[in-house]
């Protein structure tokens, strides 16, 4: 449905929106870059607020969020639209296509999230949640003033503007930030988008709420020893507890490369591991992706594919009392 967006100027007979860094000059009747938000009679609107794609009730794990309530599950939704494109899209369906929706209001939504069993509260996923930015912001607000007690999740690009994501950040509880890249190449030529402003999302995210992030390894493209020594070094010095779920890519949309080997996963993991506490394997079978204590190793949380198990109540390793970044 036509929304008022949030975040534009009018500048020389054209719309410049502001959400995020493409800030696409937009002509009368033309979209955006995402191709959900349109100049219509020299207000920007978007056409997918409140247009759900995708449903589930899914384990938190499958976001990837390994330090966010272990265990627990969550209504995820989409809806359709994406401001980068990239060339391996796993759900290019919904992010460069527009499929059928339903609507489905905030207040509904919330309602309809209320009556899952066992459900800890809502995960914006699938498509990209920052194009949906109005919906999901009213709908976080919502839940989050009638029911503080449930969460609000985000797995996201990050490639938004640092004013809409400051005013986003204090209703949402937990995020995955999709890390494409640690060069600027990768991001321009294979995603269409630019490194830096994700980093000053990711930076911005830590000092708000719960925080992982997700680098999908391309075979040849992004998975560089001197390259994954520079990304865990970058998250390393906002916080060395930073979970960081490093993904095997296999051939998808219009990149079909070989998928990345074994090998360079495994040896991507100790690279990591050198700078951060927790580093995880995504895509890759019969891996050990449990959590140890960081300082005497102890089994914390066991994870074989999506069972998990658990004796913690508090984030604080039973056998040498060291503080674990794990939100129970």
């Amino acid at each position: 449905m036509l929304s008022k967006a949030l975040y534009y100027q009018l500048h020389n007979g054209k719309l410049q929106c502001s959400l995020c860094p493409h800030n696409c000059l937009i002509d009368e009747d033309k979209f955006g870059i995402c191709a959900v938000r349109k100049h219509v009679n020299r207000e920007l609107m978007t056409i997918n607020y409140a247009e759900v794609t995708a449903m589930a009730s899914d384990p938190i794990e499958k976001k990837p969020l390994y330090h966010f309530k272990p265990g627990s599950s969550i209504l995820s939704v989409g809806s359709y639209g994406c401001n980068l494109s990239c060339r391996y899209c796993q759900n290019f369906r919904i992010a460069r296509g527009q499929p059928s929706s339903k609507r489905i209001s905030p207040v509904q939504l919330v309602q309809l999230s209320r009556s899952v069993e066992n459900n800890i509260g809502l995960a914006f996923t699938y498509n990209e949640p920052i194009i949906w930015y109005e919906y999901v912001r009213d709908t976080a607000r919502y839940l989050k003033e009638q029911y503080p007690d449930q969460s609000i999740v985000l797995v996201t690009n990050g490639f938004i503007q640092a004013t809409p994501w400051r005013q986003l950040l204090p209703y949402v509880d937990a995020l995955n930030i999709d890390l494409k890249a640690f060069n600027t190449s990768f991001y321009q030529k294979i995603c269409g988008g630019r490194l830096e402003p994700v980093l000053t999302a990711i930076e911005l995210a830590s000092q708000f709420c719960h925080l992982e992030v997700t680098t999908l390894l391309v075979n040849g493209l992004n998975d560089s020893e001197s390259e994954i020594a520079r990304l865990a070094a970058f998250l390393a010095e906002i916080d060395a507890d930073i979970p960081l779920h490093l993904s095997r890519y296999f051939p998808a949309y219009q990149l079909k490369k070989p998928a990345t080997k074994l090998a360079k996963m495994y040896q991507a993991r100790e690279i990591a591991s050198e700078y951060l506490n927790y580093v995880y394997l995504g895509n890759v079978a019969n891996v050990d992706n449990s959590t140890y204590c960081r300082q005497c190793d102890n089994l914390l949380v066991s994870r074989v594919n999506y069972r998990v198990e658990s004796n913690l109540t508090v984030p604080v390793c039973d056998q040498c009392g060291c503080r674990i970044n794990l939100v129970l």
